[in-house]
C-alpha cells in the first residue's frame, strides 16, 4: 500500500533542552512550538518493496541515516516487509529550522497509512517524537504545546494542541547567519549543557512556568507577552550551553548583531522578538504589519531572510 503525507516544520518557542530519557526522546523540560508555512515535507511511502530504499532530497540515505529511518520503520511494526520511501524538502536543509520535525512528522503519517494503521494523532505523535523530539509538535498547525510526562514508557509525552493556525496571523522570519556545518551537533551539545552545566537543574524548574505563560500569550493573543517569555527561555538555554564544561558555543558575530538588531528594533516600537536552537541562526518573531522592516533590519547584518507564517496541520494527499 501507498501513502503520500506532507507536514510543516515548527520552532520551539519556550525551548526544549535536555532529555530524561535519550533513547525513548523523552524531553526534560516542556516546551512549546509554533508551526511554520510554507516550509514542508512531502513523503511518499510504499509498505511493501523487494527491499528497503530510503531516498530524501534525491539521494539514497545509507549507513546511520538509513538505520535511523529502518528502525523507525520497524517501531511501527517490527516484522515490517521491504518498505520505499521518497521524502522531499521544499526548503534548503540550511535554513535555520530543524528539518527533521516536519521529515519524521510526515513519515509517521505516511508510513502508519501505508501499512494500514489508523493511530489517534496523539499516538502519532510519540510515534515522530521517537524519531525526532521535535516532530512531536509537527502532527498539529498553530501552537503545540509538547508536555512532559511522567510514564516511563513515554506514552504520555506528545504533542498537546493549544491553538490552530488561523488563531493568530503572526511572522516569523528565520536570519540565516551560517549555513556551515555545526562543530558540535545538536545532540552532542544537548547531552554535553546536562551533563556538565551547573544551570541545568534552574533551567529544568523553570520550563513548566514558561510553557504556562506562553499558553496564556497565544490564547489572549498577547505578542509582547509571548515574545518576552520566547526570549527569556532562549537565554536560558544559552545560558546553559555556555556554563557547559567545556563550554558549547554556536553564535558568530552576525548571531549577536542581529540580536542587537532585534532589540533595536523593539526600541522604535516595531514589535520584534528574538529565538535561536542549537546554531547561529536567529528566528524573529513578529506581525504581519511589521515583517518589511524587521527584514530590511535584518538584512543589513545576513544575506538571506526566510519570511514565514504559521503553518496547518500534517495531512495526508
Amino acid at each position: 500500500m501507498q501513502a503520500t503525507a506532507i507536514a510543516h516544520p515548527n520552532i520551539a518557542l519556550v525551548k526544549y533542552w535536555g532529555k530524561r530519557d535519550r533513547v525513548l526522546n523523552l524531553p526534560a523540560v516542556p516546551s512549546l512550538s509554533v508551526t511554520l508555512a510554507p516550509f514542508e515535507t512531502r513523503t511518499t511511502v510504499q509498505w511493501g518493496t523487494t527491499q528497503d530504499c530510503f531516498v530524501i532530497n534525491g539521494t539514497e540515505a545509507t549507513g546511520e541515516a538509513a538505520d535511523r529511518v529502518g528502525a523507525f520503520l520497524s517501531l511501527i511494526d517490527a516484522e515490517r516487509p521491504p518498505v520505499t520511501i521518497e521524502s522531499v524538502n521544499n526548503f534548503p536543509t540550511a535554513a535555520g529550522l530543524a528539518s527533521s520535525s516536519s521529515a519524521f512528522a510526515a513519515l509517521a503519517l505516511a508510513a502508519t497509512k501505508a501499512a494500514g494503521q489508523s493511530p489517534t494523532l496523539a499516538d502519532l505523535s510519540v510515534l515522530a517524537r521517537q524519531g525526532s523530539g521535535s516532530a512531536s509538535r509537527s502532527l498539529w498547525g498553530g501552537f503545540v504545546t509538547w508536555s512532559l510526562g511522567q510514564r516511563a514508557d513515554g506514552r504520555d509525552s506528545h504533542g498537546v494542541p493549544v491553538a490552530p493556525a488561523n488563531h493568530w496571523d503572526l511572522r516569523v522570519l528565520v536570519a540565516l547567519v551560517s549555513s556551515e556545518k555545526k562543530d558540535i551537533s545538536s545532540r552532542a551539545g544537548m547531552n554535553r549543557t546536562q551533563e556538565t552545566s551547573p544551570l541545568f537543574s534552574g533551567w529544568v524548574e523553570s520550563g513548566p512556568m514558561d510553557v504556562t505563560q506562553a499558553e496564556d500569550a497565544i490564547r489572549t493573543r498577547d505578542l509582547e507577552r509571548l515574545g518576552t517569555v520566547m526570549e527569556h527561555s532562549t537565554m536560558k538555554m544559552v545560558a546553559t550551553m555556555l556554563s557547559a564544561q567545556p563550554a558549547v558555543l554556536y553564535m558568530k558575530p552576525a548571531t549577536v548583531a542581529v540580536l542587537h538588531a532585534v532589540r533595536n528594533l523593539r526600541a522604535r516600537g516595531i514589535a520584534a522578538w528574538a529565538t535561536m536552537d542549537a546554531g547561529p541562526n536567529v528566528k524573529v518573531l513578529t506581525t504581519p504589519e511589521a515583517a518589511p522592516a524587521v527584514e530590511a533590519a535584518l538584512l543589513e547584518h545576513v544575506p538571506t531572510v526566510h519570511t514565514l507564517r504559521v503553518g496547518e496541520a500534517a495531512r495526508l494527499i
